[in-house]
């Protein structure tokens, strides 16, 4: 808004100058105070942007950051097991729980540019959302999502995810997936018709289920929702099954992935 109102400013003082100062015609006095205005914000506009853009990247940085080190921890880990798996489950959850809230302490620092670019406020929201999601903070999740905007399909897969961990109204939901898939690309679909055609199959409508697959297919050629959309053609509902999609399924929350434990045999010489 302040950005707004100081190109006004400019292109009024543009205008002013052409006008009266250099006694140029109402015309081109015009067509001066537009072009200030115009050169104003699109220069302040790029300066905040990339400001805007540095103070995200560290964001991002920190949370790559955070990763490498999970990474690093879990590559030792193949060298020496830990204790048990629910040991080692607990400390990934608590590490990522570390440099998590150190992101979203970093997200704050994005608030000094409310005042210069419009909807600040919901990306910031948006942002911390997803953070608070990594987590499972689900108390400040249903806090920021009347604030956050779903553009994107994660974030409205996050939304249906919540929707369902809650029991809410499967029209409303319904009302979340038409929209959320409205305007995407080929394949762009796949998280949220699975996610969507889950919720329906465990809502106990399968027919209903295999009617959103049918028309997901139009717009993918995944191969998890062929093979559930087989599964529910031919009453095999036992089998469906979302885990072809792997770590982007599991990040919804909605199952928990199937780790498969393998006993260490002794070696005797």
């Amino acid at each position: 808004m302040i950005t707004l109102i100081l190109a006004l400013a400019f292109g009024a003082g543009s205008f002013a100058a052409s006008h009266y100062g250099a006694d140029i015609g109402l015309g081109w006095s015009i067509f001066f105070g537009i072009l200030g205005f115009g050169i104003f914000q699109a220069g302040f506009g790029f300066f905040i942007q990339r400001k805007v853009k540095a103070d995200m990247m560290k964001v991002q940085g920190i949370l790559e950051g955070g990763q490498k080190r999970l990474q690093q921890k879990m590559q030792r880990w193949q060298m020496r097991p830990p204790g048990s798996l629910q040991a080692a489950q607990k400390e990934i959850a608590d590490d990522t729980r570390v440099f998590v809230k150190e992101a979203l302490k970093e997200t704050e620092t994005l608030r000094k540019y409310r005042l210069w670019v419009p909807m600040m406020d919901r990306q910031i929201a948006t942002a911390q959302l997803q953070l608070n999601w990594m987590i499972k903070d689900f108390k400040q999740v249903d806090a920021l999502m009347p604030k956050a905007m779903f553009l994107d399909p994660t974030t409205v897969a996050m939304k249906l995810a919540r929707l369902q961990m809650l029991d809410g109204d499967l029209k409303e939901m319904e009302k979340v997936y038409r929209k959320g898939v409205a305007r995407l690309k080929y394949n762009q679909n796949v998280l949220l018709a699975a996610a969507w055609s889950w919720i329906l199959v465990k809502r106990g409508k399968v027919d209903d289920a295999f009617k959103a697959l049918t028309e997901a297919l139009k717009n993918s050629d995944n191969e998890t929702l062929k093979r559930n959309h087989e599964c529910l053609m031919n009453n095999r509902v036992g089998h469906f099954s979302n885990s072809g999609i792997g770590d982007q399924w599991y990040s919804l929350y909605l199952e928990e992935p199937k780790v498969r434990t393998q006993r260490q045999r002794s070696v005797y010489r």
